[in-house]
């Protein structure tokens, strides 16, 4: 590092501008394929609605332009079109502004829809994205090195991020201190992957291992990604290294995750900052004098005013009675704080949806309807979704934790009866080819996997034992009003 500028890490801004855009694009694109029938004109919440109703939003668009379908579209192709452009490095090419102006776009493009989501986006690497956005706007473009202070708000972001999500579990269940949660998470997860069934097969002692781990990676390696600022006074590549080392630590648990589960990009996402810490000595990028002294000022403003906004996030890592996960503190949600799996589901329970053409339910012969992600089937291997973002699958797995059907469910399995065309584009299978089912249930089940001698048996990837029937059967009649 030399004063104002990050001379060494170069390298680690052309990952963070091309990662951080292809992410946009996954995420641009997850919204054009699934908000419509979610959250559209005619979706489970409609968003006209909640801008018809709500006083209070977070920035939208939609809150000067009415909301239709084609301008979310429309939206969302501008998104995608400008995060390609980032990724291949056009707007770099040209003065620092120019990738500012267009990160700029991304961020408030996609928190005009994030601010409409509600449960279908209430994710924290939903925010986690909007705050790689806004800070990937004062990065520059090749023309000079990076800022020193935006190289250093990244890794403010990432240990917030990794540290946040150590505390939350060892501040939360006692299976995270006894080292036993990892006997569980990789069946209980949400979206488990190909390999998840392998790993959770895996011995004890090696689950055991696999949490101190993660406490090390995420409790005691983020501290060092802070050691290269010490490059500004101390000569010599050992800064830049030992911050470099931190940084593979992170990125080689990341990987571990993204090998055994489907977390849409969280860990992606973590990988593409974790790159933020890496140094490369001599890469060739422009002499500190090189930086335009307006381009100064700007992210100088921008850490000033990062620092008046990270004192909330930095109460709620060290000194909150209650740590607050994935919360934002201002309207634009920045400085944000992080963390997941606070505690550990040890039993897996499923809401199956079945339908029938049959008249009299009773004796009816019930077909599942099948879905993308979440487990069904139990001969079927899940699969590699991740980074793309299945949200009703995600949604799907939070209702057997606890508390009231939420509304949009409902909602849904009266769309099942009409047999909504978009709506069943979202799903995997639909027994009835498009036909209108004449009544629909929703049966609880408890999914274990498969051991080693029942998957030779027949082949089957989950054991499922039946619990009951959750929801009674409903026809059109139980929703004409």
């Amino acid at each position: 590092m030399d004063g104002f500028a990050a001379v060494d890490f170069g390298f680690a801004r052309e990952v963070l501008q091309r990662g951080i855009a292809v992410l946009y694009l996954v995420a641009f694109a997850s919204t054009l394929n699934q908000f419509r029938p979610l959250l559209g004109e005619r979706g489970l919440l409609p968003a006209p609605r909640l801008l018809a109703g709500a006083r209070r939003l977070r920035p939208t668009l939609f809150r000067r332009v009415a909301y239709t379908d084609g301008r979310l579209a429309a939206l969302c192709w501008a998104g995608i079109t400008v995060s390609a452009l980032l990724a291949v490095g056009v707007p770099q090419l040209g003065p620092p502004w120019l990738p500012m102006l267009c990160f700029l776009a991304l961020w408030f493009g996609y928190m005009s829809i994030t601010s409409l989501g509600r449960v279908f986006y209430g994710f924290g690497w939903e925010m986690l994205l909007l705050e790689l956005g806004f800070l990937a706007a004062f990065l520059g473009s090749g023309s000079q090195p990076p800022p020193t202070v935006v190289i250093v708000l990244f890794w403010w972001l990432l240990f917030r991020l990794e540290f946040g999500a150590g505390m939350i579990k060892l501040r939360g269940g006692h299976e995270w201190r006894d080292l036993t949660a990892l006997m569980y998470h990789h069946e209980t997860q949400p979206m488990p992957g190909p390999f998840s069934r392998q790993a959770h097969l895996l011995p004890r002692w090696f689950h055991k291992g696999e949490v101190l781990g993660n406490h090390f990676a995420q409790l005691v390696v983020p501290w060092f990604l802070f050691v290269p600022i010490l490059g500004l006074w101390v000569p010599g590549p050992v800064p830049g290294l030992i911050g470099t080392v931190a940084a593979a630590v992170v990125i080689v648990t990341q990987l571990w995750l993204v090998v055994t589960g489907n977390f849409a990009w969280l860990n992606w996402a973590t990988i593409v900052l974790a790159f933020s810490a890496v140094s490369v000595t001599g890469s060739g990028v422009p002499a500190a004098d090189g930086m335009p002294v307006y381009w100064i000022l700007i992210t100088s403003a921008v850490a000033l005013v990062y620092v008046w906004l990270s004192w909330p996030a930095l109460h709620n890592l060290f000194f909150a009675k209650q740590q607050v996960m994935n919360g934002a503190f201002n309207r634009f949600q920045l400085a944000n704080a992080y963390g997941a799996f606070g505690s550990v589901t040890k039993e897996r329970i499923e809401y199956v949806i079945e339908g029938t053409l049959d008249e009299d339910p009773g004796t009816a012969d019930w077909h599942e309807y099948g879905f993308k992600g979440k487990p069904g089937d139990v001969h079927r291997i899940p699969r590699q979704f991740a980074p793309y973002h299945l949200r009703l699958d995600w949604c799907l797995w939070f209702l057997p934790l606890g508390g009231p059907i939420e509304g949009w469910f409902t909602v849904f399995l009266a769309r099942l009866l009409s047999a909504d065309e978009p709506l069943l584009r979202l799903l995997r299978r639909d027994p009835f080819a498009g036909q209108r089912p004449n009544w629909v249930r929703v049966v609880s089940y408890r999914y274990r996997f498969a051991t080693r001698e029942q998957h030779r048996a027949d082949g089957a990837v989950w054991v499922r034992d039946r619990r009951h029937v959750l929801i009674r059967p409903l026809s059109r009649r139980d929703f004409a009003d």
